[in-house]
């Protein structure tokens, strides 16, 4: 009789034990400020295993109340992905997947895992841009492709550029493009503007370009601020997305100091900022001569966006 797979009671039971008993786990709870419990190991196990079988987190009850049986192969992988989590290593790159906006976006360690302040990013650059459709949108650092496919499927622009200083982290973009536009395909929606990818740093990809909006998240930790960092990301997420030089400051630097040249007049550029240099980003912006230069504050009520509008003389 063929192996029809274990009952997925007995999947998250046991992806659940694994979590509760890792040291690493425990560390990192405490270097939060949070207590290890056994309610948290249950809910990153049912995160966990959702992820796995591509179904959100509250579907699982239904599928246990029907005695669903997890096939071996898809168990073998939730077992990996237990044993990986247990180490300590994100949950994103575990299962690896992350949500962002309204889409669902493959990540591992060549990018940054996307974060809920991100979308807030990309819901100012929408804003500022919905008066008309058309012109180009710009996401410099585009990591996963996080924001640029976000702009692309939300926003009304004749195309997106995402640009990435790392060749592998622009190979993931490419590949969540391609996933995207399958997605779109199967779900018979309209496929939203083209995304081109180049390869440099800051603004150098740009040459000749204009666009209606430049919008970044760039690595903005300070060397001296590194290992301060929580262990689940100074230890797993790539360094180069992650700090910078001038304490942070050296991105939004040479961002702000050329993005006149590649700006229409009246655009805008939109920055992730860390909540510690968000009103320096703003008195740099202002120096530079851009106008309506704002700080914006995320969902927990931290300043983490700023934005600055380039009106010519």
């Amino acid at each position: 009789m063929a192996d029809d797979g274990r009952l997925l009671r007995d999947v998250l039971h046991d992806a659940a034990r694994l979590l509760l008993a890792s040291p690493a786990l425990a560390l990192e709870a405490r270097t939060d400020g949070t207590e290890c419990s056994d309610v948290e190991g249950h809910r990153e196990a049912r995160w966990l295993v959702a992820a796995m079988l591509d179904v959100a987190p509250g579907e699982l009850g239904r599928l246990l109340s029907m005695g669903y049986r997890t096939p071996a192969t898809t168990q073998a992988r939730i077992e990996v992905a237990a044993r990986r989590r247990a180490t300590g290593e994100p949950m994103a790159y575990c299962v690896g997947t992350a949500p962002f906006r309204h889409l669902v976006l493959a990540v591992d360690r060549r990018v940054l895992i996307p974060r809920p302040e991100t979308e807030v990013v990309v819901g100012e650059a929408l804003r500022l841009t919905a008066s008309h459709p058309g012109g180009i949108a710009v996401d410099i650092g585009t990591g996963s492709g996080a924001i640029a496919l976000s702009l692309a499927t939300e926003g009304r622009y004749e195309r997106v550029i995402a640009t990435d200083v790392s060749d592998d982290a622009l190979a993931v973009a490419a590949a969540n493009a391609a996933r995207v536009a399958a997605a779109r395909v199967a779900a018979a929606e309209p496929g939203g503007a083209s995304v081109e990818f180049r390869h440099g740093a800051d603004l150098a990809p740009l040459r000749g370009v204009r666009a209606r909006v430049i919008v970044s998240n760039p690595p903005y930790i300070a060397y001296s601020e590194a290992a301060a960092l929580p262990r689940s990301v100074r230890d797993w997420e790539p360094t180069v997305a992650l700090v910078a030089a001038d304490e942070g400051m050296a991105r939004y630097a040479a961002i702000l100091a050329g993005a006149h040249e590649h700006l229409e007049p009246f655009g805008w550029v939109v920055f992730e900022v860390d909540t510690r240099r968000a009103q320096r980003t703003a008195a740099l912006a202002t120096t530079q001569g851009y106008q309506q230069v704002q700080v914006v504050r995320d969902l927990t009520g931290r300043e983490r966006v700023v934005l600055a509008q380039y009106a010519p003389a």
